[in-house]
């Protein structure tokens, strides 16, 4: 905690609250760390305390809570330093209400309840397990926020308007009826995870009149809200492929700025990267359709399916690299009831899809 407050992370009123709710409780005995591959249950209540007082995440559901399945992580105990970083992006400020989406353990509930007081706290979560979890342990550290069981995306329209909204799940888009819940100059803190990107935080504010724009705030990696799950990927025919140059290297596509920036020049593009090893990284794209392409650092690329869509990405990387290769908070995002907008430098600075060719 001490490590959050001097990395600027946390004010003087934070750090108290901090102080105040302590992790533990909200930690069920069943808990799980998460590594690149796999999810490590913790055996021991040792290896529990350790986790849970470290700055990093904590799962404590698998698979949707559902027996014999793969082993997905699927809720956490999110890791401190996100958590300082988006309370800290939401700026709350005495007398406002707040609506959490995805309460899982409960404990963003309780920091918010401490702050702001009990009445002035919503908050939703889809997964009937875990909202009887939170409600009991909220209960037992003497906070009674305001909860329901039910589908974040929608928000909670009886309830609105609010002053901030935060979700502690990465959303595909920002649902236009969270922006209409806000009150005019209200703000949204949310992750996100697209197809291009890696994971990006969003703090937006709403107009009044039914939009709501802002900038990106650096990487968030966070398990997807259930209803903005991607679907499994098209097939792709390995009988397709074929050898092509690889003029850019795998590892120069691996900045937030520039996946913010191809994933708007590319839409409906993945990528996915791997780390080699060493220098060596991987990068992996796919369409809709099926068509595909992947390269390695030193290596030929090869495409698959009808679409070049190596040479695609390395004339959206040129064009970025043209702009002088701007940064994540570069960056931004207006959400309107007709769509949403990435741009650059400005809100009027909106980066179009490239013309098929």
């Amino acid at each position: 905690m001490e490590a959050l407050y001097a990395r600027g992370l946390l004010d003087e009123t934070w750090r108290a609250v901090w102080h105040a709710v302590p992790r533990e409780p909200f930690v069920p005995r069943r808990a799980w760390r998460q590594t690149p591959t796999v999810c490590v249950p913790l055996t021991s209540e040792a290896d529990r305390l350790h986790l849970i007082h470290s700055d990093e995440p904590v799962v404590i559901q698998l698979d949707d809570g559902e027996p014999g399945g793969p082993g997905i992580a699927t809720s956490s105990n999110s890791q401190p330093s996100m958590v300082a970083r988006m309370l800290r992006l939401l700026a709350v400020e005495d007398g406002h209400r707040v609506l959490e989406i995805g309460t899982a353990s409960g404990y963003v509930a309780a920091l918010l309840s401490r702050r702001l007081g009990d009445s002035a706290v919503y908050s939703v979560e889809v997964d009937p397990g875990l909202a009887h979890h939170a409600v009991a342990v909220l209960r037992a550290a003497g906070h009674r926020p305001n909860l329901a069981c039910g589908d974040g995306e929608w928000g909670w329209p009886d309830e609105a308007p609010f002053d901030r909204i935060i979700a502690t799940c990465a959303l595909r888009e920002v649902p236009h009826a969270l922006v209409r819940q806000l009150t005019p100059g209200g703000v949204l803190v949310a992750p996100m995870a697209r197809d291009f990107w890696s994971g990006a935080l969003v703090r937006l504010t709403a107009d009044g009149r039914g939009a709501a724009s802002g900038r990106f705030h650096g990487g968030a990696s966070y398990m997807p809200m259930r209803s903005h799950r991607p679907p499994p990927p098209a097939p792709v025919d390995d009988t397709t492929a074929r050898p092509v140059g690889a003029a850019v290297d795998p590892r120069d596509m691996l900045s937030l700025g520039f996946a913010l920036y191809a994933g708007a020049r590319m839409p409906g593009v993945r990528m996915v990267h791997a780390d080699r090893g060493g220098d060596t990284a991987q990068v992996w794209l796919q369409d809709a359709d099926g068509s595909a392409a992947t390269a390695v650092t030193g290596e030929e690329a090869y495409e698959y399916g009808t679409r070049a869509l190596w040479r695609e990405a390395e004339r959206v990387h040129e064009e970025y690299v043209g702009l002088g290769s701007p940064a994540a908070d570069s960056f931004g995002l207006t959400v309107t009831a007709h769509g949403r907008r990435v741009w650059l430098g400005g809100p009027e600075q909106v980066i179009l899809p490239a013309p098929a060719r």
